[in-house]
Formats: C-alpha cells, sequence, structure tokens
C-alpha cells in the first residue's frame, strides 16, 4: 500500500511543478513550447540521474522509487505534451516550428538520459547500467 500512496503524494508534487513551469514559461499557440521541452529534458535526466545512482542502491525502498520515479517525475513529465504542443504547433501552420520541436525533444531527451545515467552512477561509485530493468518492485 505504502508504494500506493508515494505515487499519489508524488504525483501531487510534481503536477504542481509542471503547473509551475507552464505558469512561468507561458507561450502562444503558434510559439515554441519552451515550458515542456525544458520540463521533460530536466525530468529525463533526473530519471536517468536516479536509474544509474540512487536506485542501484539495495537499501533504497521500492516505495521511494515508486514515489519518486512514477510519481513526480511521471506525472512532472509527459508524452502527451509533447504531443499536444506538436499537434497545436501544426494546427497553427507551423510545421518547420513543431519538427524542430521534436528533433530537439529526441536528441536532447537521449543524451540527457545517457548524461543522468552517467552521473548518476559516477555519484553512486557503480559502473553505468546496460539496461534499466524494473521487476515489478516498484508497484
Amino acid at each position: 500500500m505504502l508504494p500506493y500512496l508515494a505515487v499519489f503524494a508524488g504525483g501531487l508534487i510534481g503536477t504542481g511543478l509542471r503547473f509551475a513551469a507552464d505558469v512561468a514559461l507561458p507561450h502562444p499557440d503558434d510559439g515554441f513550447p519552451w515550458s515542456t521541452l525544458i520540463v521533460n529534458l530536466a525530468g529525463t535526466f533526473a530519471l536517468g540521474w536516479l536509474a544509474g545512482g540512487l536506485w542501484t542502491r539495495p537499501s533504497t525502498p521500492a516505495w521511494l522509487k515508486a514515489g519518486i520515479g512514477s510519481g513526480v517525475i511521471g506525472s512532472f513529465t509527459t508524452l502527451s505534451a509533447v504531443m499536444a504542443s506538436l499537434t497545436i504547433l501544426g494546427r497553427e501552420g507551423e510545421a518547420a516550428l513543431a519538427a524542430l520541436y521534436l528533433a530537439v525533444s529526441l536528441v536532447a531527451g537521449l543524451a540527457l538520459a545517457v548524461g543522468g545515467l552517467k552521473v548518476g552512477s559516477s555519484l553512486a561509485n557503480r559502473p553505468m547500467p546496460t539496461e534499466v530493468t524494473d521487476d515489478g518492485a516498484t508497484l
């Protein structure tokens, strides 16, 4: 039951942070969605850092992994926000801006995920994981 409560509480935190980012960096429908990009890239790095470091420690409780990963980061970053931004840019006739946004999201997202894994691994004094698995213990 504790992992479910942690995800719920983390979801409240992540959603609040996401809303704050959207308020701090508003953009028109035909403008570049900076808040969504920054949020998703920051979350990608954070998740990589956690997966490469904190989560490799056997002492890290499953409820904490679930609360931070699925809860905070899962509600902070969303693929649906990326898709919504791409759809809106397309509707507004900004196909080139939509393509740029998608390319930056993919390339920078992958780079930051790898960077996060490397940083997390080095801080934890462990080798970078070659695969990140979930044995179902987080929920």
